[in-house]
């Protein structure tokens, strides 16, 4: 059993959905389990509409109807009979517009995550009836009765024992269903907790629920389909001769992801390292060239230098009002103050009177850690920055990123260089 993982740009309209159809006929002889994001840039719609539901804004209900509408339009175009049941993406629709009716909570990131796993849900419905009228049978099942997790909303946590006894279960029953081969059609990103309400993953962790099924369900093999034909050692946007990483590392792969390397989610590679389930990057757009193979491996992985880079980045200072030392309770007390405000921070460093980190920039929560802050300590902060960071560097990869910049911290280990730059 192979598990398939599409992203948003794999199903971004009727061609693809239509081609991802192609890619589950290449492989007619394997069960599969298929994992689906939200169509196209449809999560940042949908926070649009839970900006406009939160603040009651008048024009939650057009921001509704937009999202409806590129949906109805991508079944439009589909090549599909007349006849065709739309009877559950009619009714997550009206489930939709039902929840945009209720009456706002006290807790933001719960009723973004009411609102924002809508995309999945609606976008596997309108995947599953467009397989099922062109010959691929799937059974369409909601990751709100598979995944498990406790309540910290937008960033839940999987109870995984209990999580792998409803992934098992629901897939022995297909299996005991079927008398061919099963198509288990799911969505990324969100899960359910005790109570029975939508809780996501983290922002793009689809991967992650491809690798927890995976895990489950002891699979041969994960496949993430992307836009790019595999791995890269650089985003192309920033390096023209970026070229690709053929074989890496579980290990590897986990250090690009921590660092920032966007082509997978963090947290996929643990559980697929834990039971040596490879993982594979391929190409939908080709998708019988090879792409990037990750296993256990680890000869390749310092054979070509990789580059991350994280932009709208501000580096934030912190020094005690009384000039005494950065201890141990100050550190505990500054990161209780992140952890409140859900603020992953990318890089941190500190002296003995100063404490630094690099953060995502947001205006609203650098606002509230500053107020957090200033009655004990002297806050400074530098934005825009960039946070670059280069695994198995040498002096020439270095002084090759520096050209025009301006270095404000550096940090360096035997394989990764790490730097947060300014313009000029």
């Amino acid at each position: 059993m192979k598990v398939f993982k599409f992203g948003g740009a794999s199903v971004k309209n009727a061609a693809a959905v239509e081609n991802v159809a192609r890619i589950l006929k290449m492989f007619p002889k394997d069960h599969l389990v298929v994992v689906v994001s939200a169509m196209g840039k449809m999560t940042n719609a949908l926070e649009v509409l839970v900006e406009a539901y939160v603040h009651g804004h008048p024009d939650k209900m057009q921001r509704y109807a937009e999202i409806e509408f590129f949906h109805r339009e991508i079944i439009k175009s589909l090549d599909m009979p007349s006849h065709v049941s739309l009877e559950r993406v009619d009714k997550l629709f009206a489930e939709l517009k039902d929840r945009l009716e209720k009456q706002v909570s006290d807790n933001y990131d719960y009723d973004y995550d009411q609102i924002i796993g809508f995309g999945e849900l609606i976008s596997t419905a309108i995947v599953a009836v467009y397989l099922g009228a062109n010959g691929l049978e799937n059974a369409w099942c909601d990751a709100r009765d598979l995944i498990r997790t406790d309540n910290a909303y937008r960033e839940a946590r999987v109870k995984w024992d209990k999580t792998e006894t409803l992934i098992v279960n629901r897939w022995d029953q297909l299996k005991q269903a079927g008398t061919g081969r099963v198509i288990m059609l799911t969505q990324g990103f969100i899960g359910h907790t005790d109570e029975r309400n939508t809780t996501t993953l983290g922002r793009e962790g689809s991967d992650f629920s491809a690798a927890i099924l995976a895990y489950a369900l002891n699979a041969e093999s994960v496949t993430i389909w992307k836009d790019v034909p595999g791995m890269l050692n650089a985003d192309p946007k920033y390096f023209s001769d970026a070229v690709m990483l053929r074989r890496i590392s579980y290990r590897e792969a986990i250090e690009l992801a921590y660092y920032g390397a966007t082509v997978i989610h963090p947290k996929t590679i643990k559980p697929l390292q834990n039971k040596s389930i490879p993982l594979f990057v391929k190409s939908f757009i080709h998708p019988g060239e090879e792409g990037t193979t990750i296993g256990s491996s680890t000869f390749s992985d310092s054979l070509i230098p990789s580059y991350i880079f994280k932009v709208n980045q501000v580096l934030i200072s912190i020094t005690p009002r009384d000039f005494s030392f950065v201890a141990e309770e100050n550190l505990s007390e500054l990161f209780s103050v992140f952890a409140k405000e859900n603020v992953k921070i990318n890089l941190m460093q500190n002296s003995a009177i100063n404490f630094s980190v690099c953060i995502d920039f947001d205006q609203q929560k650098l606002d509230r850690i500053l107020k957090s802050c200033l009655d004990k300590y002297e806050v400074l902060y530098n934005a825009p920055c960039e946070l670059v960071t280069i695994r198995h560097y040498d002096q020439e990869t270095i002084e090759r990123l520096l050209i025009g910049k301006s270095v404000i911290v550096e940090q360096r280990s035997r394989n990764t260089a790490r730097m947060v730059l300014m313009e000029g």
